[in-house]
């Protein structure tokens, strides 16, 4: 047991799958003081990534999603959002006015949707229908039973596993974007694969380099750069998401707007970050990671920071990614994008799964499932320098 920790109060402000990770970390690393977990969302923490697939295509439901509960003693405080933070008197500031006092802190306060109004290319008062949280789902999966026609704008790795959904619905779908599909997140093999899939799906995709803008009022009318104008019943933002940071203005630890941790995810004195809302050191700049796996590696190493400072381990990032859409499911460990075609490491055709591995830099390669069950070790362990592969 690490001497002294006793008498101490920490407090982890955020109950995402981040937050639950550090608190039940804290506990298994012997860690016996007061323990506080502070969410906005009144629910318990639940696995968001299922939101845009089994939540919405019906067959997952909240309690099939739910986190198991924290195995350990904490003071759960749910429905309680910060709004303020006052780093030398060490109090959190509650929505409702209370203070909560801490030792030490744990910020893991994850992110929002962010809207097109935000970029400027939104008509003033126009209502846009973004999508990030449990509410969110259960509003959407209502309105899709009426088999709407529904306009998704954006065409990233969200835009898609809800166009996907709402094709599973019986909705039909138009996808617009400045650029193609997931080229940029995943390169264009990958994307390649699951924008074939969904157009035999019947999703129709429309982009422009000069981007998209809301117009109207009301059910708003998606504008691309080139003058075409796509309505639908039901317009979706897929548009990224931005770290839920305004609560920590004027405390010091913002740079640039960004909440920036170091390889131990430390983000200042007695205080660490996890999950969507830290910037985490990549090359010689940061950037935020908003990935399941990445929440988890942070959370864990946040802990033990919090607990043993310099003599906690850095953290190496083990980059992995997964979807699922349009009938395939996709695993990736290592470096995304990918460039040009891979080697084949297993496997025929899509339809009967393959594994496949495209080499990269310094002997790190990336390697992706597609409808192939496989453990995740193997995956990872074909991101090393050598592999044989089938020709």
């Amino acid at each position: 047991m690490r001497p002294g920790n006793r008498a101490e109060r920490i407090v982890v402000v955020g109950a995402s799958v981040a937050g639950v990770t550090t608190a039940d970390a804290l506990r298994r690393h012997g860690y016996t003081g007061t323990l506080t977990l502070i969410g906005a969302e009144p629910h318990a923490a639940y696995n968001r990534p299922a939101l845009s697939k089994g939540i919405l295509t019906g067959t997952d439901t909240y309690e099939d999603i739910v986190l198991p509960p924290l195995s350990t003693v904490a003071d759960q405080r749910l429905g309680a959002r910060a709004v303020g933070l006052d780093v030398e008197r060490r109090e959190v500031l509650l929505a409702d006015g209370d203070r909560v006092a801490y030792d030490k802190l744990a910020i893991t306060t994850g992110a929002r949707a962010r809207r097109l109004a935000e970029f400027g290319v939104a008509d003033p008062g126009v209502r846009e229908t973004a999508f990030r949280d449990l509410d969110d789902a259960r509003l959407l999966s209502q309105r899709l039973g009426s088999r709407p026609h529904v306009v998704i704008v954006g065409a990233g790795i969200l835009g898609m596993e809800l166009a996907s959904a709402c094709v599973h619905r019986g909705a039909t779908v138009t996808v617009v974007d400045q650029q193609p599909p997931l080229r940029r997140r995943l390169g264009p093999y990958l994307a390649g694969l699951i924008t074939e899939a969904a157009t035999a799906q019947g999703v129709r995709f429309a982009h422009h380099p000069g981007g998209v803008h809301l117009r109207g009022s009301g059910t708003p009318v998606a504008e691309l750069g080139d003058g075409r104008r796509f309505e639908g019943d039901l317009v979706l933002s897929a548009v990224g998401c931005a770290p839920n940071l305004d609560w920590l203005d004027g405390t010091g630890l913002l740079t640039r707007g960004e909440l920036r941790i170091d390889d131990r995810c430390r983000a200042g004195e007695n205080i660490v970050a996890a999950g969507d809302v830290a910037a985490f050191p990549v090359g010689a700049g940061h950037r935020r990671t908003p990935w399941w796996n990445s929440a988890l590696e942070q959370a864990r190493t946040a802990a033990i920071a919090l607990l043993d400072g310099d003599a906690a381990p850095k953290l190496t990032p083990s980059p992995m990614f997964w979807t699922e859409q349009f009938g395939l499911s996709i695993r990736v460990c290592g470096p995304l994008p990918v460039a040009g075609e891979p080697a084949i490491v297993d496997g025929q055709s899509v339809s009967s799964g393959l594994l496949l591995r495209w080499p990269g830099e310094n002997g790190e390669a990336t390697a992706a499932a597609v409808n192939k069950r496989i453990p995740i070790t193997r995956l990872r362990a074909l991101t090393g320098p050598r592999q044989e592969v089938k020709q």
